[in-house]
């Protein structure tokens, strides 16, 4: 089992910055991809960013290329979303997710995960 705890979340305005954590316990995440997923009110939780195990791979939805980075620390068993250039369309809530792999695999759909955090709320304001 892996327990996973997000935060970072807040208030922010229109072309901010903010950069989520991701805490991991109970199973090393040096053995897990993880991926980022957001939710909008009404609306499905999408996929945002994802890293493999080693942090040698990424993968970015097209809305957040170019202004999100993921990365991870597997000595600290954190993950991390650095989000720059915000905007209004970024409000959401965010969850961090984890899934064992054997390789250097990359998910980007939710159902691919078998780990969720909590979420934490992200609001950008116009």
């Amino acid at each position: 089992q892996v327990q996973l705890v997000e935060s970072g979340g807040g208030l922010v305005q229109a072309g901010g910055s903010l950069r989520l954590s991701c805490a991991a316990s109970g199973r090393t995440v040096g053995n897990y991809a993880m991926g980022w997923f957001r939710q909008a009110p009404g609306k499905e939780r999408d996929f945002v960013a994802a890293i493999s195990r080693s942090g040698g791979s990424t993968s970015y939805a097209d809305s957040v290329k170019g202004r999100f980075t993921i990365s991870r620390d597997n000595a600290k068993n954190t993950v991390y979303l650095q989000m720059n250039s915000l905007n209004a369309e970024d409000t959401a809530v965010y969850y961090c997710a984890a899934k064992w792999v054997a390789s250097a695999t990359i998910g980007i759909k939710a159902y691919e995960y078998a780990y969720w955090g909590q979420g934490t709320r992200v609001t950008v304001s116009s």
